[in-house]
């Protein structure tokens, strides 16, 4: 009878425990979708005008950063939910299409600087979380002109994309996950190859241009190669680099990496971001 009664009351407590933690509430996607589009991921180090003190009061995301390179003179659009001029008569899944699929709602592609090679890899709960958030972002009427690109864009930058999971629970895999899709960190770090399009053997080998108000800032190596990577750096001086912008030997960086915006990255994402990049192929 005891033995009896005592599996009765561990089942009760088990169903309980179960009941329990079924119950707890899901993270927050709105504060999820805001670390990313504010942190990690940085999108208004392209998405928010700027003047000579920085982004401008007032108009966080709402567009009008000029790009202009060689092969287009891209603006960047502007994101906030503004029914007029931003994305604010967008549905969720149209903004998770143009973000993933770089295709507007009409159908017309986006062209570059957007990587979506690498965005096309974010997580189904990431992206929704980033739409969520964006829709809680204070519109601005703020039209921009339309980008000019003096290459033919593709009718399509892949497949439809299905639904992607978030990444396997190990540190080297979050740290890609980080440096791919949310941060893009390979995007600027990965030099170019035949075509206009990344050499994809040479991940994090640098080597790009950017110019801008501060001169010409070069992409840094950040494979693990002694001499010309990162391969010397501590932890440390790697995610002081990344979050304030100052080298291992006490330079300051240039933009346009948004050392701001990483400063808001958390010790968790900056410590797998580290993993990756040590797991990557030296490149000298």
């Amino acid at each position: 009878m005891f033995a009896c009664s005592r599996n009765r009351w561990l089942i009760a407590a088990l169903l309980a425990i179960s009941g329990t933690a079924l119950a707890q509430p899901s993270p927050d996607p709105v504060a999820r979708g805001r670390y990313l589009v504010e942190a990690v991921a940085a999108c208004g180090n392209c998405h928010t005008p700027q003047g000579p003190a920085g982004n401008l009061p007032g108009m966080t995301l709402a567009g009008g950063m000029v790009f202009d390179e060689k092969p287009f003179r891209a603006v960047s659009p502007n994101i906030t939910p503004d029914p007029e001029t931003g994305i604010g008569r967008w549905t969720d899944a149209q903004l998770i299409r143009a973000i993933r699929e770089g295709k507007r709602p009409d159908g017309t592609t986006i062209g570059p600087p957007m990587p979506f090679e690498l965005y096309r890899g974010l997580s189904d709960t990431d992206v929704a979380a980033m739409v969520a958030y964006l829709r809680t972002v204070p519109p601005v009427r703020n039209a921009v002109a339309r980008s000019e690109y003096r290459i033919p864009l593709p009718p399509a930058y892949g497949p439809p994309v299905e639904s992607v999971a978030a990444p396997a629970e190990d540190p080297v895999a979050r740290g890609r996950y980080v440096a791919g899709p949310l941060g893009h960190c390979v995007e600027c770090h990965t030099p170019m190859g035949e075509g206009g399009r990344r050499d994809w053997s040479k991940v994090g080998g640098g080597g790009q241009t950017f110019e801008g108000p501060w001169g010409v800032s070069v992409a840094r190596n950040i494979t693990p190669h002694p001499e010309a990577g990162i391969g010397r750096w501590s932890d440390a001086e790697i995610i002081r680099a990344i979050t304030q912008g100052v080298s291992a030997d006490g330079r300051h960086l240039f933009p346009p990496m948004g050392y701001a915006y990483y400063a808001g990255a958390s010790e968790a994402d900056l410590r797998d971001l580290v993993a990756y990049l040590r797991s990557l192929p030296p490149v000298p």
